[in-house]
């Protein structure tokens, strides 16, 4: 790599100050480094004015420059199509090169390619780094140099290839990009270009609920919650599937717009396990990360799944359409489906944007398999709500929900939605918090309430189909629906 006198950081979802892998070659490799962070119009016009993800990414930007500030430097952030403002930015500076980390999703790879080719033919330099994931596009291939297509393989491989590394003392995949050794080379933008960061008001954003939800964006809130899990750890394998337990990590939103390192969770993992500690709970935990490239990896190689079947196969089911498909979707969104567990957790994604992921699951199979709805619906509406969405491991889900993805459940799976309530939701802690209408249900009522006897209903005060809608389906009707739509799939060659 040439040393450049001047060069320009382009933060995207990678939101902090250290373990940054283009700003560590930038100051590397620079005299003088300038940072930018810039509000993209093309993506924010798509949001409505109170998503809080606008306000998680604005209060870790600000956190983000107030870092930069401390190393000596500072964060432009911008307002603009990044098309447009990214190469202005590196013109008006006069910079030799900007640098940037990987991003997987076909849009971002067409909006760098667009910047790519603007600021070459001003004879600067665009330079990516891979930073969100451990291993990327054909860093872990089958024995026959191809892509997986089945997660334990994949998973195999993969901790095969990085414990080979570590063994050769190779373990520059885990090694912390540094930062503050090279930081001297920060700077501070001349008065006329780098202006105040923009208020939420300015940008068309209101201010998030994120303190009421108990989310600490930027890297601090990454750290807090990283050492609150820590102790966990070791019970997650037990605790992971019940939505009214403490199980999860809750760091998937921070993962998402990178306030924290992958690399300094999978080697404290990677060092937890070496050493015989964290028990079934932390390679259970480190699955979960892998999952989390696996997806990654099949959505760069296959950019085709944002809107098709893994299998194309599957496209040919015929979804329901019409006014009850309108209508079940509508009711599914609200948590108006008469199935308490499901409505649960419909009523948290929409209060939280926060879903547990056993529920995405059931939530998702629900959708699919019981009303008979595209996976499409589900996975853009989750799309909007998820404060921590990110479309490789969305779309992925939601594929291996329909049976249509890369290593999914078989379509004659389906769960459910009464027995999965009993089993991780047995004492009806999770229902009774979003449904307080049928907190007076017995453990055993509230999960099926049109079961309960009429005396159990008028002691708890329920009158269904009032209170609390009687079921939209039948689920032991829907499985045979869900059956025969499926059939297609066993007749194409």
């Amino acid at each position: 790599m040439h040393f450049f006198d001047k060069s320009l950081v382009w933060f995207r979802r990678d939101l902090r100050a250290y373990d940054h892998a283009a700003l560590h070659h930038a100051l590397q490799h620079s005299r003088v480094v300038y940072c930018v962070f810039v509000f993209d119009v093309d993506i924010l016009a798509t949001l409505p004015s109170n998503d809080r993800r606008v306000a998680f990414i604005h209060a870790s930007v600000v956190e983000l420059d107030t870092q930069l500030r401390d190393l000596g430097g500072q964060l432009a952030v911008r307002h603009g199509v990044a098309t447009s403002v990214i190469p202005a930015l590196a013109a008006a500076l006069e910079v030799d090169a900007v640098f940037t980390n990987h991003d997987y999703e076909p849009q971002a790879i067409a909006r760098d390619a667009t910047v790519a080719q603007s600021v070459s033919a001003s004879g600067r330099q665009f330079l990516t780094f891979k930073d969100q994931l451990i291993f990327e596009k054909e860093e872990v291939l089958s024995l026959s140099g191809k892509p997986f297509s089945v997660f334990t393989p994949y998973k195999n491989a993969w901790i095969r290839k990085l414990q080979a590394l570590q063994a050769q003392s190779n373990n520059s995949y885990l090694l912390p990009y540094l930062i503050e050794p090279f930081c001297a080379t920060l700077a501070v933008f001349p008065p006329s270009i780098g202006g105040k960061i923009p208020t939420l008001g300015e940008l068309g954003f209101k201010e998030g609920n994120l303190s009421a939800l108990q989310i600490i964006p930027g890297a601090s809130g990454a750290q807090t919650q990283f050492a609150d899990f820590l102790p966990r750890m070791a019970h997650y394998d037990l605790t992971r599937d019940f939505p009214s337990v403490k199980g999860p990590s809750y760091l998937s939103v921070h993962l998402r717009f990178g306030t924290i390192s992958i690399r300094t969770l999978v080697r404290w993992v990677m060092e937890t396990i070496s050493v015989g500690e964290g028990g079934n709970g932390a390679a259970t935990w480190l699955s979960e990360l892998i999952w989390r490239e696996f997806y990654s990896m099949i959505l760069y190689h296959h950019p085709r799944v944002v809107d098709q079947a893994f299998k194309p196969a599957y496209d040919a089911i015929v979804w329901e359409s019409g006014t009850m498909a309108s209508d079940y979707f509508q009711a599914w969104c609200e948590g108006r489906t008469g199935y308490p567990l499901v409505d649960a957790a419909m009523r948290q994604i929409r209060q939280s944007g926060y879903m547990h992921n056993r529920l995405r699951m059931v939530t998702a199979c629900f959708l699919i398999k019981d009303l008979g709805i595209d996976w499409r619906w589900g996975e853009r509406y989750f799309a909007q709500h998820l404060n921590d969405f990110d479309l490789a491991s969305n779309n992925g889900g939601w594929q291996w929900a329909a049976s249509s993805g890369c290593d999914a459940q078989p379509y004659f799976r389906i769960f459910n939605p009464i027995t999965q309530s009993e089993k991780f939701d047995p004492e009806g802690k999770f229902i009774r918090r979003y449904l307080p209408q049928l907190s007076r249900l017995s453990n055993r009522d509230i999960h099926a309430p049109w079961l309960a006897s009429s005396m159990a209903l008028q002691l708890a005060g329920i009158e269904l189909g009032n209170h609390y809608p009687s079921p939209i389906i039948a689920h032991d009707i829907a499985r045979m629906r869900t059956m025969a739509r499926y059939s297609v799939v066993k007749k194409i060659p």
